[in-house]
Protein backbone atom coordinates (compact mmCIF):
# COMPACT_ATOMS: atom_id res chain seq x y z
CA UNK A 1 0.00 0.00 0.00
CA UNK A 2 1.41 3.39 -0.98
CA UNK A 3 0.25 6.66 0.52
CA UNK A 4 0.12 9.47 -2.02
CA UNK A 5 1.62 11.92 0.45
CA UNK A 6 4.64 9.72 1.21
CA UNK A 7 7.92 11.21 -0.05
CA UNK A 8 9.03 9.46 -3.23
CA UNK A 9 11.93 7.03 -2.91
CA UNK A 10 14.63 7.31 -5.54
CA UNK A 11 16.27 4.10 -6.73
CA UNK A 12 19.33 3.36 -4.64
CA UNK A 13 22.50 4.12 -6.50
CA UNK A 14 20.71 5.89 -9.34
CA UNK A 15 23.38 7.50 -11.51
CA UNK A 16 21.23 10.54 -12.23
CA UNK A 17 20.39 11.74 -8.74
CA UNK A 18 21.95 12.91 -5.51
CA UNK A 19 20.08 14.19 -2.47
CA UNK A 20 20.37 17.83 -1.46
CA UNK A 21 20.36 18.91 2.16
CA UNK A 22 16.59 19.36 1.92
CA UNK A 23 16.17 15.75 0.86
CA UNK A 24 14.95 16.58 -2.66
CA UNK A 25 16.65 15.02 -5.69
CA UNK A 26 19.02 17.06 -7.80
CA UNK A 27 20.84 16.26 -10.98
CA UNK A 28 24.46 15.19 -10.63
CA UNK A 29 27.13 17.08 -12.53
CA UNK A 30 28.69 15.10 -15.36
CA UNK A 31 31.72 13.16 -14.17
CA UNK A 32 33.52 13.30 -17.53
CA UNK A 33 33.48 15.73 -20.47
CA UNK A 34 30.75 15.57 -23.09
CA UNK A 35 30.48 17.62 -26.29
CA UNK A 36 29.87 21.27 -25.40
CA UNK A 37 26.99 21.49 -27.88
CA UNK A 38 24.99 18.89 -25.92
CA UNK A 39 24.60 21.12 -22.85
CA UNK A 40 22.25 23.73 -24.36
CA UNK A 41 20.17 21.01 -26.03
CA UNK A 42 19.77 19.19 -22.72
CA UNK A 43 18.86 22.38 -20.88
CA UNK A 44 16.25 23.24 -23.51
CA UNK A 45 14.74 19.75 -23.23
CA UNK A 46 14.47 20.06 -19.46
CA UNK A 47 12.91 23.50 -19.75
CA UNK A 48 10.26 22.30 -22.19
CA UNK A 49 9.49 19.19 -20.10
CA UNK A 50 9.37 21.00 -16.77
CA UNK A 51 6.28 20.33 -14.65
CA UNK A 52 6.21 22.83 -11.77
CA UNK A 53 3.14 22.90 -9.56
CA UNK A 54 1.39 25.74 -11.48
CA UNK A 55 1.61 23.70 -14.71
CA UNK A 56 0.34 20.57 -12.95
CA UNK A 57 -2.49 22.52 -11.37
CA UNK A 58 -3.63 23.82 -14.75
CA UNK A 59 -3.52 20.26 -16.13
CA UNK A 60 -5.58 18.96 -13.19
CA UNK A 61 -8.15 21.74 -13.56
CA UNK A 62 -8.38 21.19 -17.31
CA UNK A 63 -8.87 17.45 -16.73
CA UNK A 64 -11.77 18.15 -14.34
CA UNK A 65 -13.31 20.65 -16.79
CA UNK A 66 -13.06 18.18 -19.68
CA UNK A 67 -14.68 15.51 -17.52
CA UNK A 68 -17.67 17.76 -16.85
CA UNK A 69 -18.00 18.64 -20.52
CA UNK A 70 -17.87 14.99 -21.51
CA UNK A 71 -20.54 14.09 -18.95
CA UNK A 72 -22.82 16.85 -20.21
CA UNK A 73 -23.11 15.59 -23.77
CA UNK A 74 -21.44 12.98 -25.97
CA UNK A 75 -18.65 14.68 -27.87
CA UNK A 76 -18.53 17.56 -25.42
CA UNK A 77 -14.76 17.26 -24.87
CA UNK A 78 -11.69 15.22 -25.73
CA UNK A 79 -12.69 12.87 -22.89
CA UNK A 80 -15.45 10.55 -24.05
CA UNK A 81 -16.64 9.81 -20.47
CA UNK A 82 -18.18 6.52 -21.55
CA UNK A 83 -20.99 4.94 -19.54
CA UNK A 84 -19.86 1.48 -18.43
CA UNK A 85 -23.31 0.13 -17.51
CA UNK A 86 -21.70 -1.22 -14.35
CA UNK A 87 -24.16 0.16 -11.83
CA UNK A 88 -23.26 -2.15 -8.96
CA UNK A 89 -19.95 -3.67 -8.03
CA UNK A 90 -19.23 -7.23 -6.78
CA UNK A 91 -20.28 -7.79 -3.17
CA UNK A 92 -18.43 -10.99 -2.27
CA UNK A 93 -21.59 -13.10 -2.41
CA UNK A 94 -20.83 -14.42 -5.90
CA UNK A 95 -20.35 -18.19 -6.36
CA UNK A 96 -19.39 -20.47 -9.22
CA UNK A 97 -16.89 -20.81 -12.07
CA UNK A 98 -16.31 -17.77 -14.28
CA UNK A 99 -13.86 -16.83 -16.99
CA UNK A 100 -12.21 -13.60 -18.04
CA UNK A 101 -10.47 -12.41 -21.20
CA UNK A 102 -8.22 -9.38 -20.86
CA UNK A 103 -7.40 -7.81 -24.24
CA UNK A 104 -5.60 -4.52 -23.91
CA UNK A 105 -2.19 -4.56 -25.56
CA UNK A 106 0.31 -6.71 -27.35
CA UNK A 107 -0.58 -9.62 -25.05
CA UNK A 108 -3.91 -10.91 -23.80
CA UNK A 109 -4.74 -13.04 -20.79
CA UNK A 110 -7.34 -15.73 -20.27
CA UNK A 111 -8.30 -16.49 -16.69
CA UNK A 112 -10.74 -18.63 -14.72
CA UNK A 113 -11.79 -18.18 -11.12
CA UNK A 114 -13.81 -20.33 -8.75
CA UNK A 115 -15.81 -18.13 -6.37
CA UNK A 116 -17.05 -19.38 -3.03
CA UNK A 117 -19.17 -16.52 -1.69
CA UNK A 118 -18.57 -14.50 1.47
CA UNK A 119 -16.87 -17.29 3.38
CA UNK A 120 -14.43 -18.60 0.79
CA UNK A 121 -14.20 -15.66 -1.62
CA UNK A 122 -11.73 -16.66 -4.35
CA UNK A 123 -11.16 -20.40 -4.05
CA UNK A 124 -8.80 -20.81 -7.00
CA UNK A 125 -7.56 -18.97 -10.09
CA UNK A 126 -5.65 -19.98 -13.19
CA UNK A 127 -4.49 -17.85 -16.08
CA UNK A 128 -2.51 -18.01 -19.28
CA UNK A 129 -0.88 -15.17 -21.20
CA UNK A 130 -0.77 -15.15 -24.99
CA UNK A 131 1.28 -12.93 -27.29
CA UNK A 132 -0.65 -11.56 -30.25
CA UNK A 133 1.25 -12.08 -33.52
CA UNK A 134 2.07 -8.66 -34.94
CA UNK A 135 0.38 -9.41 -38.25
CA UNK A 136 -2.93 -9.85 -36.41
CA UNK A 137 -2.63 -6.33 -34.98
CA UNK A 138 -2.94 -5.12 -38.59
CA UNK A 139 -5.13 -7.94 -39.91
CA UNK A 140 -8.88 -8.43 -40.11
CA UNK A 141 -11.39 -8.55 -37.28
CA UNK A 142 -12.28 -12.18 -37.99
CA UNK A 143 -8.62 -13.24 -37.94
CA UNK A 144 -7.98 -11.59 -34.57
CA UNK A 145 -11.10 -12.91 -32.83
CA UNK A 146 -10.68 -16.41 -34.30
CA UNK A 147 -7.17 -16.50 -32.82
CA UNK A 148 -8.51 -15.40 -29.42
CA UNK A 149 -11.33 -17.97 -29.55
CA UNK A 150 -8.81 -20.71 -30.36
CA UNK A 151 -6.72 -19.86 -27.30
CA UNK A 152 -9.87 -19.69 -25.13
CA UNK A 153 -10.94 -23.11 -26.39
CA UNK A 154 -7.56 -24.62 -25.54
CA UNK A 155 -7.61 -23.01 -22.10
CA UNK A 156 -11.14 -24.22 -21.29
CA UNK A 157 -10.18 -27.75 -22.36
CA UNK A 158 -7.78 -27.94 -19.40
CA UNK A 159 -10.44 -27.11 -16.82
CA UNK A 160 -10.33 -29.37 -13.78
CA UNK A 161 -9.16 -29.72 -10.19
CA UNK A 162 -10.79 -27.05 -8.05
CA UNK A 163 -12.77 -25.66 -10.98
CA UNK A 164 -16.32 -26.93 -11.36
CA UNK A 165 -19.01 -25.71 -13.74
CA UNK A 166 -22.47 -26.16 -12.28
CA UNK A 167 -24.69 -28.61 -14.15
CA UNK A 168 -26.81 -27.13 -16.91
CA UNK A 169 -24.82 -23.91 -17.20
CA UNK A 170 -22.96 -22.38 -20.12
CA UNK A 171 -19.59 -20.92 -19.22
CA UNK A 172 -19.74 -17.15 -18.76
CA UNK A 173 -16.87 -14.80 -19.41
CA UNK A 174 -16.09 -11.21 -18.54
CA UNK A 175 -14.49 -9.50 -21.52
CA UNK A 176 -11.98 -6.80 -20.62
CA UNK A 177 -11.60 -4.79 -23.82
CA UNK A 178 -9.22 -1.90 -23.30
CA UNK A 179 -10.01 0.18 -26.36
CA UNK A 180 -12.59 2.96 -26.81
CA UNK A 181 -16.09 1.53 -27.21
CA UNK A 182 -19.55 3.06 -27.06
CA UNK A 183 -21.14 0.72 -24.59
CA UNK A 184 -24.83 0.03 -25.20
CA UNK A 185 -25.41 -2.41 -22.33
CA UNK A 186 -23.40 -4.47 -19.85
CA UNK A 187 -22.82 -7.09 -22.55
CA UNK A 188 -22.52 -5.08 -25.76
CA UNK A 189 -20.38 -2.26 -27.08
CA UNK A 190 -19.51 -0.67 -30.40
CA UNK A 191 -15.82 -0.15 -31.13
CA UNK A 192 -15.06 3.55 -31.66
CA UNK A 193 -11.47 3.09 -32.81
CA UNK A 194 -8.38 1.02 -32.17
CA UNK A 195 -5.50 2.53 -30.17
CA UNK A 196 -2.16 1.29 -28.73
CA UNK A 197 -0.75 0.48 -32.15
CA UNK A 198 -3.65 -1.71 -33.31
CA UNK A 199 -5.14 -1.13 -36.78
CA UNK A 200 -7.49 -4.11 -37.23
CA UNK A 201 -9.83 -3.73 -40.18
CA UNK A 202 -13.55 -4.49 -40.18
CA UNK A 203 -14.20 -3.91 -36.47
CA UNK A 204 -14.87 -0.18 -36.09
CA UNK A 205 -18.61 0.40 -35.75
CA UNK A 206 -19.27 -3.23 -34.79
CA UNK A 207 -20.24 -4.85 -31.49
CA UNK A 208 -17.03 -6.40 -30.15
CA UNK A 209 -19.03 -8.79 -27.93
CA UNK A 210 -20.80 -10.14 -31.02
CA UNK A 211 -17.41 -10.51 -32.74
CA UNK A 212 -16.11 -12.64 -29.87
CA UNK A 213 -19.33 -14.63 -29.37
CA UNK A 214 -19.44 -15.45 -33.08
CA UNK A 215 -15.80 -16.56 -33.06
CA UNK A 216 -16.46 -18.84 -30.05
CA UNK A 217 -19.43 -20.36 -31.89
CA UNK A 218 -17.21 -21.00 -34.91
CA UNK A 219 -14.82 -22.84 -32.59
CA UNK A 220 -17.62 -24.81 -30.93
CA UNK A 221 -16.83 -23.31 -27.53
CA UNK A 222 -19.74 -23.38 -25.07
CA UNK A 223 -19.17 -19.91 -23.61
CA UNK A 224 -20.85 -16.50 -23.76
CA UNK A 225 -19.86 -12.96 -22.76
CA UNK A 226 -21.94 -11.76 -19.82
CA UNK A 227 -20.01 -8.54 -19.10
CA UNK A 228 -17.99 -6.19 -21.32
CA UNK A 229 -15.68 -3.98 -19.33
CA UNK A 230 -12.70 -1.74 -19.84
CA UNK A 231 -9.47 -2.79 -18.10
CA UNK A 232 -9.75 0.14 -15.71
CA UNK A 233 -13.34 -0.85 -14.85
CA UNK A 234 -12.14 -4.40 -14.25
CA UNK A 235 -9.33 -3.11 -12.06
CA UNK A 236 -11.77 -1.02 -10.04
CA UNK A 237 -14.15 -3.98 -9.61
CA UNK A 238 -11.31 -6.31 -8.61
CA UNK A 239 -9.92 -3.86 -6.07
CA UNK A 240 -13.35 -2.90 -4.71
CA UNK A 241 -14.06 -6.63 -4.04
CA UNK A 242 -11.46 -6.43 -1.27
CA UNK A 243 -11.64 -2.75 -0.28
CA UNK A 244 -14.87 -0.73 -0.17
CA UNK A 245 -12.95 2.58 -0.24
CA UNK A 246 -11.74 2.14 -3.85
CA UNK A 247 -13.23 4.96 -5.94
CA UNK A 248 -10.80 5.38 -8.85
CA UNK A 249 -8.75 3.00 -10.99
CA UNK A 250 -5.87 3.92 -13.28
CA UNK A 251 -3.95 1.81 -15.78
CA UNK A 252 -0.39 2.82 -16.65
CA UNK A 253 1.13 0.23 -18.94
CA UNK A 254 1.52 0.03 -22.71
CA UNK A 255 -1.39 2.46 -22.85
CA UNK A 256 -3.24 4.36 -20.15
CA UNK A 257 -6.77 5.05 -18.96
CA UNK A 258 -8.75 5.88 -15.84
CA UNK A 259 -12.25 5.24 -14.50
CA UNK A 260 -14.08 6.23 -11.35
CA UNK A 261 -17.36 5.88 -9.46
CA UNK A 262 -19.67 8.74 -10.45
CA UNK A 263 -22.96 9.94 -9.01
CA UNK A 264 -25.68 9.58 -11.61
CA UNK A 265 -27.11 13.01 -10.75
CA UNK A 266 -23.80 14.46 -11.99
CA UNK A 267 -24.26 12.98 -15.49
CA UNK A 268 -26.53 15.30 -17.53
CA UNK A 269 -26.30 13.12 -20.66
CA UNK A 270 -28.23 10.35 -18.89
CA UNK A 271 -31.30 12.49 -19.56
CA UNK A 272 -33.16 11.11 -16.57
CA UNK A 273 -32.41 7.45 -17.36
CA UNK A 274 -30.39 6.92 -14.20
CA UNK A 275 -30.06 3.50 -12.54
CA UNK A 276 -31.65 3.02 -9.14
CA UNK A 277 -28.26 2.45 -7.52
CA UNK A 278 -27.49 6.18 -7.79
CA UNK A 279 -23.94 5.53 -9.00
CA UNK A 280 -22.21 4.13 -12.05
CA UNK A 281 -18.64 3.68 -13.26
CA UNK A 282 -17.45 6.15 -15.88
CA UNK A 283 -14.69 5.15 -18.29
CA UNK A 284 -12.93 8.46 -18.98
CA UNK A 285 -10.69 7.38 -21.89
CA UNK A 286 -8.28 9.99 -20.56
CA UNK A 287 -5.56 9.10 -23.07
CA UNK A 288 -7.29 11.55 -25.45
CA UNK A 289 -6.78 14.48 -23.06
CA UNK A 290 -4.57 17.23 -24.53
CA UNK A 291 -5.06 20.56 -22.73
CA UNK A 292 -2.07 22.38 -21.25
CA UNK A 293 0.50 19.60 -21.68
CA UNK A 294 4.17 20.65 -21.92
CA UNK A 295 5.20 19.25 -25.30
CA UNK A 296 8.47 19.27 -27.23
CA UNK A 297 9.45 19.00 -30.89
CA UNK A 298 10.05 15.30 -30.22
CA UNK A 299 6.49 14.78 -29.06
CA UNK A 300 5.11 16.64 -32.05
CA UNK A 301 7.28 14.73 -34.53
CA UNK A 302 6.38 11.39 -32.95
CA UNK A 303 2.69 12.28 -33.06
CA UNK A 304 2.89 13.34 -36.71
CA UNK A 305 4.51 10.00 -37.62
CA UNK A 306 2.01 7.91 -35.63
CA UNK A 307 -0.97 5.97 -36.97
CA UNK A 308 -3.30 8.43 -35.20
CA UNK A 309 -1.79 11.93 -35.50
CA UNK A 310 -3.44 14.57 -33.36
CA UNK A 311 -5.06 11.98 -31.12
CA UNK A 312 -4.24 10.35 -27.75
CA UNK A 313 -1.79 13.13 -26.84
CA UNK A 314 -1.90 12.48 -23.08
CA UNK A 315 -1.30 8.77 -23.70
CA UNK A 316 1.64 9.61 -25.96
CA UNK A 317 3.13 11.71 -23.17
CA UNK A 318 2.70 9.41 -20.15
CA UNK A 319 2.30 5.77 -21.27
CA UNK A 320 4.80 2.97 -21.64
CA UNK A 321 4.44 2.56 -25.38
CA UNK A 322 5.84 6.01 -26.07
CA UNK A 323 8.38 7.02 -23.40
CA UNK A 324 11.20 5.03 -24.99
CA UNK A 325 10.39 6.39 -28.43
CA UNK A 326 10.54 10.00 -27.17
CA UNK A 327 13.98 9.35 -25.67
CA UNK A 328 15.12 7.69 -28.91
CA UNK A 329 14.14 10.79 -30.89
CA UNK A 330 16.05 13.01 -28.46
CA UNK A 331 19.13 10.81 -28.82
CA UNK A 332 18.93 10.91 -32.62
CA UNK A 333 18.98 14.71 -32.58
CA UNK A 334 21.75 14.94 -29.97
CA UNK A 335 23.78 12.37 -31.88
CA UNK A 336 23.38 14.22 -35.16
CA UNK A 337 23.55 17.86 -34.03
CA UNK A 338 25.56 17.54 -30.83
CA UNK A 339 27.81 14.56 -31.55
CA UNK A 340 26.73 12.98 -28.26
CA UNK A 341 28.30 9.69 -29.33
CA UNK A 342 31.23 11.21 -31.21
CA UNK A 343 31.20 10.79 -34.96
CA UNK A 344 29.16 7.60 -34.84
CA UNK A 345 25.99 7.57 -36.91
CA UNK A 346 24.20 4.48 -35.59
CA UNK A 347 21.62 3.40 -38.16
CA UNK A 348 19.72 1.23 -35.68
CA UNK A 349 19.01 4.29 -33.54
CA UNK A 350 16.99 5.70 -36.44
CA UNK A 351 14.52 2.79 -36.30
CA UNK A 352 11.27 3.94 -34.61
CA UNK A 353 10.45 2.27 -31.29
CA UNK A 354 13.75 0.38 -31.19
CA UNK A 355 14.33 1.87 -27.71
CA UNK A 356 11.65 0.67 -25.32
CA UNK A 357 10.50 1.95 -21.96
CA UNK A 358 11.93 -1.12 -20.12
CA UNK A 359 15.30 -0.04 -21.54
CA UNK A 360 14.88 3.37 -19.89
CA UNK A 361 14.06 1.70 -16.60
CA UNK A 362 17.12 -0.52 -16.84
CA UNK A 363 19.39 2.43 -17.59
CA UNK A 364 18.02 4.57 -14.74
CA UNK A 365 18.59 1.74 -12.30
CA UNK A 366 22.25 1.29 -13.25
CA UNK A 367 24.29 1.79 -10.07
CA UNK A 368 27.71 0.90 -11.47
CA UNK A 369 30.43 3.56 -11.40
CA UNK A 370 30.90 3.44 -15.16
CA UNK A 371 27.22 2.91 -15.96
CA UNK A 372 27.93 -0.43 -17.58
CA UNK A 373 24.26 -1.37 -17.95
CA UNK A 374 23.59 1.90 -19.78
CA UNK A 375 26.46 1.16 -22.13
CA UNK A 376 25.15 -2.36 -22.70
CA UNK A 377 21.65 -1.14 -23.55
CA UNK A 378 22.97 1.46 -25.98
CA UNK A 379 25.16 -1.13 -27.68
CA UNK A 380 22.53 -3.88 -27.79
CA UNK A 381 19.72 -1.62 -28.95
CA UNK A 382 21.53 0.73 -31.31
CA UNK A 383 25.09 -0.55 -31.76
CA UNK A 384 26.45 2.53 -29.97
CA UNK A 385 29.84 2.46 -28.26
CA UNK A 386 29.64 5.15 -25.58
CA UNK A 387 31.79 7.01 -23.10
CA UNK A 388 30.69 7.45 -19.48
CA UNK A 389 29.89 11.13 -20.00
CA UNK A 390 27.52 10.30 -22.85
CA UNK A 391 25.92 7.58 -20.76
CA UNK A 392 25.23 10.09 -18.00
CA UNK A 393 23.54 12.38 -20.50
CA UNK A 394 21.40 9.47 -21.66
CA UNK A 395 20.31 8.71 -18.10
CA UNK A 396 19.53 12.39 -17.58
CA UNK A 397 17.32 12.36 -20.71
CA UNK A 398 15.54 9.21 -19.51
CA UNK A 399 14.86 10.86 -16.17
CA UNK A 400 13.58 14.05 -17.80
CA UNK A 401 11.01 12.17 -19.89
CA UNK A 402 10.02 9.81 -17.06
CA UNK A 403 9.66 12.72 -14.62
CA UNK A 404 7.39 14.63 -16.96
CA UNK A 405 5.28 11.53 -17.64
CA UNK A 406 4.92 10.51 -14.01
CA UNK A 407 4.08 14.00 -12.80
CA UNK A 408 1.53 14.56 -15.56
CA UNK A 409 -0.10 11.23 -14.68
CA UNK A 410 -0.28 12.36 -11.06
CA UNK A 411 -1.92 15.62 -12.13
CA UNK A 412 -4.56 13.63 -14.02
CA UNK A 413 -5.36 11.62 -10.90
CA UNK A 414 -5.73 14.81 -8.88
CA UNK A 415 -8.03 16.24 -11.56
CA UNK A 416 -10.37 13.25 -11.19
CA UNK A 417 -10.32 13.46 -7.39
CA UNK A 418 -10.98 17.20 -7.41
CA UNK A 419 -13.94 16.79 -9.75
CA UNK A 420 -15.39 14.10 -7.48
CA UNK A 421 -14.75 16.21 -4.39
CA UNK A 422 -16.54 19.24 -5.84
CA UNK A 423 -19.63 17.18 -6.63
CA UNK A 424 -19.75 15.29 -3.33
CA UNK A 425 -19.44 18.13 -0.82
CA UNK A 426 -16.23 16.92 0.76
CA UNK A 427 -16.85 13.16 0.73
CA UNK A 428 -13.64 12.35 -1.15
CA UNK A 429 -10.88 14.15 0.75
CA UNK A 430 -12.78 13.94 4.02
CA UNK A 431 -12.48 10.15 4.26
CA UNK A 432 -10.15 7.36 3.15
CA UNK A 433 -10.24 7.24 -0.67
CA UNK A 434 -8.30 4.62 -2.62
CA UNK A 435 -6.95 4.91 -6.16
CA UNK A 436 -6.24 1.42 -7.51
CA UNK A 437 -3.28 1.32 -9.91
CA UNK A 438 -2.28 -1.37 -12.37
CA UNK A 439 -0.01 -1.74 -15.39
CA UNK A 440 3.60 -2.66 -16.01
CA UNK A 441 4.82 0.94 -16.26
CA UNK A 442 3.51 1.82 -12.80
CA UNK A 443 4.62 -1.49 -11.31
CA UNK A 444 8.14 -1.72 -12.72
CA UNK A 445 9.44 1.80 -13.38
CA UNK A 446 10.36 2.97 -9.88
CA UNK A 447 11.34 6.52 -10.76
CA UNK A 448 8.20 7.09 -12.82
CA UNK A 449 6.03 5.81 -9.98
CA UNK A 450 7.80 7.99 -7.44
CA UNK A 451 7.32 11.07 -9.60
CA UNK A 452 3.61 10.31 -9.87
CA UNK A 453 3.31 10.15 -6.07
CA UNK A 454 5.39 13.30 -5.74
CA UNK A 455 3.03 15.22 -8.04
CA UNK A 456 -0.07 14.08 -6.15
CA UNK A 457 1.51 15.20 -2.89
CA UNK A 458 2.63 18.52 -4.39
CA UNK A 459 -0.88 19.30 -5.64
CA UNK A 460 -2.93 18.13 -2.67
CA UNK A 461 -0.63 19.15 0.15
CA UNK A 462 -0.20 17.27 3.43
CA UNK A 463 -3.72 17.88 4.74
CA UNK A 464 -5.74 16.78 1.72
CA UNK A 465 -3.53 13.87 0.72
CA UNK A 466 -3.66 12.34 4.20
CA UNK A 467 -6.70 10.26 3.27
CA UNK A 468 -5.75 9.53 -0.34
CA UNK A 469 -4.21 6.09 -0.81
CA UNK A 470 -2.61 5.07 -4.08
CA UNK A 471 -2.54 1.29 -4.07
CA UNK A 472 -1.10 -1.20 -6.53
CA UNK A 473 -3.79 -3.68 -7.63
CA UNK A 474 -1.71 -6.21 -9.55
CA UNK A 475 -3.61 -8.05 -12.30
CA UNK A 476 -6.86 -6.71 -10.89
CA UNK A 477 -8.54 -6.20 -14.26
CA UNK A 478 -8.73 -9.92 -15.08
CA UNK A 479 -10.24 -11.03 -11.79
CA UNK A 480 -12.43 -7.93 -11.84
CA UNK A 481 -13.88 -8.92 -15.21
CA UNK A 482 -14.62 -12.43 -13.93
CA UNK A 483 -16.31 -10.92 -10.85
CA UNK A 484 -18.45 -8.69 -13.06
CA UNK A 485 -19.33 -11.71 -15.21
CA UNK A 486 -20.52 -13.36 -12.00
CA UNK A 487 -22.51 -10.36 -10.76
CA UNK A 488 -24.14 -10.06 -14.18
CA UNK A 489 -24.72 -13.79 -14.74
CA UNK A 490 -27.91 -14.83 -16.51
CA UNK A 491 -28.24 -17.63 -13.97
CA UNK A 492 -29.57 -17.28 -10.43
CA UNK A 493 -26.91 -17.34 -7.74
CA UNK A 494 -27.25 -19.65 -4.77
CA UNK A 495 -26.36 -16.95 -2.25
Amino acid sequence: MLMACSPPKMALGSPSFRRSASGMPRIRMFARPVPVSVGPMLRELKKECDTPVPVLRRVAEAMAADMRAGLAVDGGSDLKMILSYVHSLPTGDEKGLFYALDLGGTNFRVLRVQLGGKDDRVIATEFEQVTIPQELMFGTSEELFDFIALKLTNFAANEGGKFHLSSGRMREIGFTFSFPVRQTSIDSGILIKWTKGFAVSGTAGKDVVACLNEAMVRRGLDMRVSALVNDTVGTLAGARYWDDDVMVAVILGTGTNACYVERTDAIPKLNGHAPSSGTTIINTEWGAFSTGLPLTEFDRDMDAASINPGEQIYEKTISGMYLGEIVRRVLVKMSKDGELFGRQSPEKLHTPFTLRTPDLCKMQNDSSSDLLAVGAVLYDVAGIESEVGAREVVVDICDTIARRGGRLAGAGIVGILQKMEEDSSGLIFGKRTVVAMDGGLYENYTQYRDYLHEAVADLLGPELCRNVVIEHSKDGSGIGAALLAASNSKYDHDF
